[in-house]
């Protein structure tokens, strides 16, 4: 009887969910544990906690938020790769654009999908994740997944050298901005008011002649891993 409670544990799938929304957490956890194969180890509120969990616990696959307190989902999985070449993250967010999808592989996750899909596509990443596959949702199969990477990291490439003139709190911002904060979220980090980062917002805009929220999420996103790269040179 020990042996086969030992070997449906050996079979289950230990997760750790890390998302700084406790009552989003606590409802994806609810959904997860329903499933006869996976077993949650563990739940961190920020990056620095997650990290902490990881080494502690061991787990299988992380289900993770890119916008987190601290350290964000990227950044967490960076320094994860540092010591774990071989952890397997896949980031749950309400951004799941091309640029996003993009900065998730370009950092080695395994998938990036919206909060908004079902359980059952949430379950299918979570097993394709632990079995070393990558899912980016129903319309990004590993061709245009691919083709998507190419096109980004050729772009990339061509505007490495552009870099505006931005003061370090012009900067602060941006790098808010790429990680899919809001004016709101920006202004509670960084302890500003949210007309002030507003108005950082529309100065920052103007320098980099940009006229929409999109775009400024696009250039945001590409100065993100530009400063990731060059802090690796």
């Amino acid at each position: 009887m020990i042996d086969n409670i030992n070997n449906n544990k050996e079979k289950m799938i230990r997760i750790i969910v890390a998302d700084d929304h406790k009552l989003f957490r606590s409802g994806l956890i609810s959904l997860l544990e329903d499933e006869k194969d996976f077993f949650i180890v563990g739940e961190a509120d920020n990056g620095e906690e997650l990290l902490q969990l990881y080494f502690d616990l061991k787990p299988d696959v992380i289900v993770v938020d890119i916008s987190m307190p601290f350290l964000n989902g990227v950044e967490a999985l960076a320094e994860l790769k540092k010591k774990d070449k071989n952890v397997k993250a896949l980031f749950v967010s309400m951004h799941d654009t091309e640029e996003y999808i993009y900065y998730a592989m370009k950092n080695g996750a395994y998938g990036l999908i919206s909060k908004n899909i079902m359980k059952g596509e949430l379950t299918y990443a979570i097993r394709a994740a632990n079995d070393g596959k990558q899912y980016f949702g129903q319309n990004w199969p590993e061709e245009k997944l691919k083709e998507l990477y190419n096109r980004f990291e050729f772009l990339s490439g061509k505007k490495n050298d552009n870099k505006p003139n931005l003061s370090p709190r012009e900067r602060e911002i941006l790098k808010n901005i790429g990680e899919g904060l809001t004016s709101s979220e920006i202004a509670t980090r960084v302890h500003l008011s949210k007309r002030t980062v507003d108005a950082h917002r529309a100065h920052i805009m103007r320098k980099l002649e940009v006229t929409t929220l999109p775009e400024l999420m696009k250039y945001a996103i590409k100065y993100l891993q530009m400063g990731k790269n060059n802090s690796q040179e």
